[in-house]
């Protein structure tokens, strides 16, 4: 059974997926199918600041230091060794890390600096605008889901 420090911190991991799953499902439902439906030069100025806004202390503090905590229960998991949810510890770890964090970072973090480098007012920019909002979307879809699993996977391992 997980106990003491590593159960609170298995715990906070698990609340901080939770939490930056909630973020990704609200942008994939509301926030980027409002943004594509207004005209685009609306949805794109939109986008260019959102993406200035999000990186603040609240969501930074949750979202990468989920990543940290994930990191520590891994390393943890591999030092105690539980008796039971050892796997799902480092599967729930494992999601977050890969599905959720790296896909931001390598999906779409650099859609977001492509998008900051379009010009609203260029009409070359619509066309661009169309696929971001497609491409994005569809890894949020993926970075969310990885979120939610890992959340699942860390509650699994508290229950066990």
């Amino acid at each position: 059974m997980i106990e003491g420090p590593f159960f609170a911190l298995t715990l906070l991991a698990a609340l901080g997926c939770g939490l930056i799953a909630g973020v990704f499902f609200a942008f994939s439902t509301s926030v980027m199918r409002t943004l594509g439906a207004l005209p685009w030069k609306q949805g794109l100025t939109a986008m260019q600041k959102l993406n200035v806004l999000i990186i603040n202390p609240v969501f930074l503090g949750v979202f990468v230091g989920t990543a940290v905590l994930s990191v520590v229960v891994a390393v943890m998991t591999f030092v105690i060794w539980p008796d039971e949810g050892a796997w799902e510890l480092l599967i729930g770890c494992a999601l977050y890390l890969v599905g959720c964090f790296g896909v931001t970072v390598a999906a779409n973090i650099p859609r977001n600096d492509a998008l900051d480098k379009l010009d609203p007012e260029s009409p070359e920019s619509a066309e661009q605008w169309q696929t971001y909002v497609k491409e994005w979307t569809a890894w949020n879809h993926v970075r969310g889901a990885g979120a939610l699993a890992a959340c699942a996977a860390l509650v699994l391992a508290l229950a066990a």
